[in-house]
This record gives structure tokens, C-alpha cells and sequence, in this order.
């Protein structure tokens, strides 16, 4: 019997929190996507091990596949995302979602094995969020601030920021601690928040890493000076996501300003494959891929909080996947 695998504990939760969501958010799907046409004769097993950011996600894609193919099971297994490239490298996943882009080295150790690159392939948009409890007042804060408040070493030239009265809040706000919550090293959001927030910076030690995207959330709903970064997926009533500016006013986390990028902590979230150029795609990869960049898949993106891509975007992901 086909059974659906689930190795991560945070999927469950975050099942949940991707349900809240998407009922909080009027997120448009375009409408240009091509529908999905089922191919015949596919069956087998596929194993996806990775991020965790997008974990809920692959669970809502890979619970809809198999329901399009009975014959078809599904492992997924989201710890970070450097996991992925040595389970693409050691033939243990067919299936690699990453939070960001491999680094160099990844890259080259896959080529080292197979003669050949990883084949990237976006597969949403996210507005990494700052989030912070629901009753916290502050209404958005700069690069410089979330660096100085994130950081240790504060690359973007602020002064440390350990109270909230330092972000200009007053009364009995003015004294209250700044407790951060963030990801561990294995994540590939703890990465990118590091490269693109920090400056690369280091963070500080006071931050509670936390294993899964949806535990960074739950820490801020239940600490009323909590503050965290996670993907828009996860965004739940009990928290806000703070509007961020870099170089001009405070930009909204919303689907048009990731869209255009113009939310400065904007990113595509994507899945590697292994494609040999000479053949393409393993047949069950390609089918997964086709329906994922498909109108029904990008449905379930937007059903679970992140923002689906545009039509235009998910054909030229889908021609340079190999699997079109």
C-alpha cells in the first residue's frame, strides 16, 4: 500500500498555521497559468529532503499529486535546506526544496558526482517576514534597524538595539527587552536573512534558533516583545508583519510588492532536481515539476500563504527545468 510518509514533526503544525493564512490573505492566482493534464502510466515512489520553509508547501503539492496518481507515494522530509544538496548528490531525494540558492561549493560537489549542474527551478515567491506580536505597536522598521536589532556585528552602521524604546517606542513599551526569535544554521532563511538583512554580518548570540519556520512564529505570538523572522506562509493572527524600508519608505510584505521585488526582503523559493541534459528529467520528476508550475499547483501556493508566481515567470522556470 502507497503510503504518505510525513519525517518532519513541523509539517503538522505547520499545516495548520498554512490554513490560518490563507484565510487571512486574498492571494491571486493568475489566471494565464496552464491548467494540469494528468499523463498516463505514471507510478513509484519520490523523496523530497530539504527546506523547511517550504515544507507545508510540498505537502499540500505532494497530497494533490498523489491524489491525481494513486499509484505514486511521497516521502517528504524538511530540515533546512542544506540538506538538500547531499541528498540530490547521494540519490537519497529526487526532490530538493531550498529556501535560497545553492552556494558555489554545493553546486560543484553535485558536479563532481554527475558531470553536470543541478537544475534550479523557482517554484514560488516569498516575502520573508519581520514579524512581531499582534499588540506590538511599532508600525515598521529600516534594513538598519532590523540589522541593528538581529546583528552583532551591525554591518549597516547602527547602534545595538535592545529594548524597544531604542525603535521609538514610548511608555511601558520604552523598556521593554527585544527577544528574538530566528532559525538555525541548517535553514536556508537563517542564510538568507544573514546575507541580506545583516550584510553578512554575524548574529547575535541572544537569538533562540528554532529547528522549523512555524516555531519562530509561535515564539512571538506568546512573547509580547518577541520579534522573528519566517516566511509569509507562516504568518498567523497572532502576529504582524512589519512593513521595511531600505532606501525609501516603509514596503508592505503583499503579494504585488514581492511580485516586482520591491519589498526588499523579497525571494523566490525553489526546488532543485537532478536532469541529466542528455535525457531530461526522471518521468515522475518531470510530472511532479509540470504540475507544480501548473494553475492547480500555484492554487495550492497561494492556499497556503505564499505568492503564487506569474504565468510569464512559471514558463520560463518550467522550459529551463527540462521538464516542459
Amino acid at each position: 500500500m502507497n503510503t504518505f510518509n510525513f519525517k518532519s514533526f513541523a509539517a503538522a503544525g505547520a499545516l495548520l498555521l498554512g490554513a490560518l493564512t490563507a484565510s487571512a490573505q486574498a492571494i491571486k492566482v493568475d489566471p494565464a497559468l496552464p491548467e494540469y493534464h494528468p499523463a498516463s502510466g505514471i507510478s513509484g515512489k519520490i523523496s523530497s529532503i530539504g527546506s523547511d520553509t517550504l515544507n507545508n508547501l510540498m505537502t499540500y503539492w505532494a497530497e494533490e499529486f498523489k491524489h491525481l496518481y494513486p499509484n505514486v507515494s511521497v516521502e517528504i522530509e524538511g530540515k533546512g535546506s542544506s540538506t538538500a544538496p547531499p541528498a540530490l548528490i547521494a540519490g537519497t531525494a529526487q526532490l530538493g526544496p531550498m529556501s535560497r540558492k545553492m552556494k558555489n561549493e554545493e553546486i560543484d560537489a553535485f558536479e563532481k558526482k554527475y558531470g553536470y549542474k543541478p537544475r534550479l527551478i523557482g517554484v514560488a515567491i516569498d516575502a520573508l517576514a519581520i514579524y512581531v506580536n499582534k499588540d506590538n505597536p511599532i508600525k515598521s522598521l529600516t534594513m538598519q534597524q532590523a540589522d541593528s536589532i538581529f546583528s552583532a556585528t551591525r554591518k549597516r552602521g547602527g547602534q545595538n538595539v535592545t529594548t524597544w524604546g531604542q525603535l521609538g517606542l514610548t511608555g511601558e513599551w520604552a523598556n521593554k527587552p527585544v527577544s528574538l526569535y530566528g532559525r538555525n544554521s541548517a535553514s536556508g532563511t537563517y542564510g538568507f536573512f544573514k546575507e541580506h538583512v545583516l550584510s553578512n554580518g554575524d548574529y547575535k548570540g541572544s537569538v533562540k534558533e528554532q529547528p522549523g519556520s512555524a516555531s519562530v512564529v509561535q515564539g512571538v505570538e506568546k512573547e509580547l516583545g518577541g520579534v522573528g523572522y519566517s516566511g509569509i506562509g507562516y504568518k498567523t493572527s497572532g502576529v504582524r508583519a512589519l512593513p521595511v524600508s531600505d532606501k525609501g519608505g516603509p514596503i508592505e510584505a503583499s503579494q504585488e510588492n514581492a511580485e516586482t521585488f520591491k519589498y526588499p526582503i523579497s525571494r523566490y523559493l525553489y526546488i532543485y532536481i537532478n536532469a541529466n541534459p542528455a535525457t531530461g528529467p526522471d518521468p515522475l520528476v518531470k510530472e511532479f515539476i509540470r504540475f507544480v508550475l501548473s494553475k492547480q499547483g500555484q492554487d495550492d501556493t497561494a492556499k497556503d500563504g505564499y505568492f503564487p508566481l506569474p504565468a510569464k515567470k512559471a514558463a520560463e522556470f518550467l522550459e529551463s527545468s527540462g521538464a516542459k
